[in-house]
């Protein structure tokens, strides 16, 4: 699709535009080699006037004049120095009517001055300096002064300077640019048909103006961090034939009050000027939070201002010139409510996590560019990706292709795959931890009871790995389970699996070692939290029936934390800590049953843990199935065996 060409003009020259310029014409005494001229003639023209200011009321006599002066008592009071003597006479100068002043160099050498002045000659001593001294001692101020002033000029006149700082530093996109469009953005169908929509609005305004309807005002970008907001929005710059300005929130903001404000108007003037056109505000929430709140260091005057800025001129310009505001933020729950009301931003786009099958579409886009052997299969990675946003994919595509290189693979392998994964999620492999003997069988039991749990429970998701190699900061093995679909709901029976899976690996150790250890301090962090809100956000519980308990509130002074505001009584309160106790106590009494019915299942699993040290989950399951098998032959034989000795016992003669 071609783009419209247009020109930026030379009125805003702090404007970054993203091609190169004409460039503007430049006046006269802007010239370099004219403003060279002009400071020059100035240094001259104040070296003059110091010169004058200091030596116009003395007059140079000869030495031997000076002499002569002083033997016929005319001198009436001088200044010594060792280059120069300078006083006043006893005579009044003609002109002024005051006593003259003298200045002279004296000669060094006395003997010499009696053999002159014995002769009567007249003689003047001159005193000659060196052209350094001279340069020292009035060209280098001079010229350092000059520095100081030129460097204090730019920066002052400079696109982000104090003369200028009310301007903008808008990006223009430009057309020859590698452009973004909405073929390189994989997944977001929905918020893609959207944007589509606004761009062909732009494009034929008339096409919904004969309905007497008109286009949105603003379109709004809500997502997770990493979803791909700022892409489809670079996306919509290469779509439209329209400018497209660029500005990041935070560059509204100034340490004086007012030049935000100025900066709005700016941008809303020269889009108004350039319209059709878009304007794109990534991280809104940096300018538009909620007004009001307690004042945090000093106030929130600056940025009050840019906002009520922001909402004058999205609800003053007409929607039929054709400007439409875009802006990407991950924070919605902070923004102003007259910012989000209709008139302003009439669209709100959830460019949310991506699923399954958009998750494989995202891989496919970014592993374009790698050489894939032929045991990959981006349905297996996007299946153990649940949760990842294309930021996340596009690093683990990067993490494959490093791994790769490093084990000089001549192209990225499903193990290469599997290994960056591992590392996004758990973090690097600890090859300098290393664990006992003692130390390395307990984590091979821990983990081996999360994983068996897991393939008993009901609704337990398959096990796809488990791994007792240290990786992270803290974690020294891992279960991991696949997700066999997406899935958006939890019932309370899965969630009291999940609780059960979690305490596994406390149960395993209670049952094979007799005590615990600290292994499962986030096992039961992770516990702890499904309990309580199963008790309090959805009201899982049959004491407390179903109602909920408190008010969670993520508020902006808190880096964005949730608080909990309790409305309820101490009582209460106890009920839900009785309720939540009660569903982990239920969990961990599950999980230690199984583990005592499968305890030899559980044996050979860690056993075989501790030798590999990393099992795939089909292994896992054939460990377990082997010794079920076992069990269960065993089982037979000695039914058939009973049955025998009871056969025995009942035919005749015995």
């Amino acid at each position: 699709m071609k783009q419209t060409k247009f020109d930026v003009g030379g009125k805003k020259p702090d404007i970054e535009v993203n091609k190169p310029e004409k460039p503007s014409k430049m006046r006269f005494w802007q010239r370099p080699d004219v403003a060279l001229v002009l400071y020059v003639l100035f240094f001259i023209a104040m070296i003059y006037v110091w010169q004058y200011s200091s030596g116009v009321a003395q007059t140079e006599i000869p030495y031997s004049q000076f002499l002569q002066y002083l033997d016929n008592n005319q001198v009436g009071k001088a200044v010594v120095t060792d280059n120069l003597i300078s006083g006043d006479l006893t005579i009044n100068d003609p002109k002024t009517g005051k006593p003259r002043s003298f200045v002279t160099v004296p000669l060094q050498n006395n003997t010499l001055a009696q053999l002159l002045k014995k002769h009567g000659v007249q003689y003047t001593v001159l005193h000659q300096s060196h052209w350094l001294d001279t340069l020292l001692a009035w060209i280098l101020p001079f010229g350092l002064l000059f520095l100081v002033w030129t460097w204090m000029s730019r920066k002052m006149t400079g696109a982000s300077g104090f003369l200028n700082i009310g301007n903008n530093r808008v990006r223009i996109h430009a057309d020859d640019l590698p452009k973004v469009t909405f073929d390189d953005v994989a997944g977001a169908d929905e918020a893609k048909e959207e944007l589509k929509e606004s761009i062909e609005f732009l494009k034929d305004p008339a096409r919904i103006q004969r309905l007497g309807g008109h286009m949105p005002k603003g379109v709004l970008l809500l997502g997770a961090p990493g979803t791909g907001k700022t892409l489809l929005a670079r996306a919509v710059a290469g779509e439209a034939e329209v400018p497209f300005f660029s500005i990041s929130g935070s560059e509204f903001i100034e340490m004086f009050v007012g030049v935000g404000a100025a900066r709005v108007r700016d941008l809303f003037q020269q889009a108004r000027a350039k319209a059709p056109c878009i304007i794109f505000i990534d991280e809104l929430d940096a300018v538009g939070r909620a007004r009001g709140g307690p004042a945090v260091m000093g106030g929130h005057d600056e940025r009050e201002q840019t906002l009520n800025q922001l909402l004058t001129e999205m609800d003053g310009f007409d929607p039929s010139t054709g400007v439409v505001v875009m802006a990407a933020t991950n924070r919605p729950e902070v923004l102003d409510k007259a910012l989000l009301r209709s008139g302003r931003f009439d669209r709100q786009i959830v460019v949310d996590k991506p699923d399954m099958r958009a998750r494989t579409e995202i891989l496919k886009l970014h592993v374009n560019k790698l050489t894939l052997a032929g045991d990959v299969d981006l349905n297996v990675v996007a299946q153990r990706t649940p949760g990842f946003v294309g930021a996340d994919l596009a690093n683990i595509a990067n993490e494959a292709a490093i791994l790769a290189v490093r084990h000089d693979h001549p192209a990225v392998t499903m193990a290469d795959f599997e290994a960056a994964i591992d590392r996004v999620m758990a973090g690097p492999e600890k090859k300098h931890r290393v664990l006992n003997a003692d130390e390395k069988r307990r984590v091979a039991f821990h983990e081996s009871g999360h994983a068996l749990v897991a393939m008993v429970v009901p609704t337990g998701e398959p096990v796809h790995k488990v791994s007792i190699i240290p990786r992270g900061v803290a974690a020294l093995g891992y279960t991991m389970q696949l997700p066999v679909t997406e899935k958006f709901l939890s019932t309370v029976s899965e969630l009291r699996d999940q609780l059960a899976i979690l305490l596994g690996g406390r149960a395993s150790e209670e049952i094979v070692f007799g005590d615990i250890s600290s292994g499962a301090a986030n096992d039961l962090e992770r516990a702890s939290e499904i309990a309580r809100d199963m008790v309090t956000r959805l009201g899982m519980s049959e004491k407390l029936g179903p109602l909920t308990y408190g008010r969670r509130q993520q508020s902006p002074y808190l880096g964005g934390e949730y608080i909990e505001e309790r409305n309820y009584s101490d009582e209460i309160a106890r009920q839900i800590d009785a309720a939540v106790r009660e569903l982990v106590e239920e969990g961990h009494r599950r999980a230690h049953e199984i583990l005592t019915t499968e305890r030899s299942a559980l044996e050979a699993l860690a056993s075989v843990l501790q030798e590999k040290e990393v099992v795939s989950g089909e292994e896992a399951r054939r460990v377990v199935g082997e010794v079920r098998n076992r069990s269960e032959q065993t089982l037979e034989d000695a039914r058939k065996n009973e049955t025998t000795d009871v056969n025995k016992r009942a035919a005749p003669g015995n």
